[in-house]
């Protein structure tokens, strides 16, 4: 029998969880949201290793410290992302604070002034000079104790030099949550390692080792489970992975990508099962829209749930 659109009213101390329950009889990317979050809680049933992959401007905004929140958690067991994150983890966990401007601001006056914007945030040129001397001291003690890692390692071994509970390093080291950044060397904090790496000519940043790391992590009996917020090396990274084992059996996209550029960001749950990246009948999802919106409602239903079944303390 058919589902039937359901009429939204408000009512007095209503929940997120009712509120994203009731989005499945709402419409249009409602739905798709409130899919997700039953395929995700699906997925924390199911005992899956679950992927979390994200892009670095969503660690320039305050999911950052919501994705550190998940780690200490224990929700996700495989972080994937891009280097920029890395480096704005680290410059928030000394202290760096990033600014709210606007979608319309004066970009040339803000380079004269030294801020650098992210859609709507900035992020000042000083705080890239502190990332800068941070990096040196940490590398020199990483160095001290190995010569070449690979990218997984030196993560975890930056992290267990943070003392920050919203950092997502920090918190992945502390919870043995791997954290894979296949494009370590596109950003500043790769360009850190290249300038380290110039000094000490047998330091090495291995990114191939952790792909025999990530592949034997994972195998043909195990359920997984994938949450991809927006999409590029990140998103692949993980799919690819799976794809050696037999496909991801559950997968929620939030993205604001389109399939239609044949990109790796817009290409769909569908477009995946052609690859073998996810299984003929993996349940899954795809939201449209900007994940500082989408990801929170659908994380809160799906921790309400879990916290409701004894899955959280």
């Amino acid at each position: 029998m058919a589902k039937k659109v359901k009429d939204f009213t408000w009512k007095p101390n209503m929940t997120v969880n009712e509120l994203v329950d009731s989005f499945g009889n709402l419409g249009y990317q409602a739905i798709e949201l409130s899919e997700a979050a039953k395929v995700v809680l699906k997925m924390k049933r199911s005992g899956s290793k679950v992927f979390l992959t994200f892009t670095s401007n969503m660690v320039t905004t305050g999911l950052r410290g919501f994705f550190a929140q998940l780690c200490k958690m224990k929700i996700p067991n495989i972080l994937v992302t891009t280097s920029g994150a890395i480096e704005e983890d680290i410059m928030k966990s000394f202290g760096e604070a990033f600014e709210i401007s606007n979608f319309h601001a004066d970009d040339t006056a803000l380079h004269e002034r030294g801020e650098n914007r992210v859609g709507n945030l900035v992020i000042r040129s000083e705080s890239y000079m502190k990332f800068e001397d941070k990096m040196t001291e940490y590398l020199t003690k990483i160095y001290e104790k190995k010569k070449r890692l690979p990218v997984s390692e030196l993560l975890y071994e930056l992290g267990l030099l943070l003392d920050d509970e919203n950092s997502i390093l920090y918190q992945a080291a502390k919870n043995n949550i791997p954290i894979y950044c296949p494009g370590i060397a596109d950003s500043s904090f790769g360009f850190q390692l290249f300038m380290f790496q110039q000094k000490h000519d047998d330091f090495i940043v291995d990114t191939i080792k952790d792909m025999e790391r990530v592949v034997t992590d994972l195998s043909f009996d195990d359920k997984k489970g994938l949450i991809s917020l927006g999409g590029s090396i990140s998103k692949h990274y993980a799919i690819f992975a799976a794809l050696l084992s037999g496909g991801f059996d559950y997968a929620v996209y939030m993205t604001t990508s389109s399939p239609q550029s044949g990109s790796m960001s817009g290409a769909t749950t569908q477009e995946a099962k052609s690859w073998g990246k996810l299984k003929d009948d993996a349940q899954a999802a795809t939201v449209k829209g900007d994940v500082c919106i989408t990801f929170p409602l659908m994380m809160m239903n799906v921790m309400d749930n879990m916290k409701e079944e004894g899955m959280l303390e």
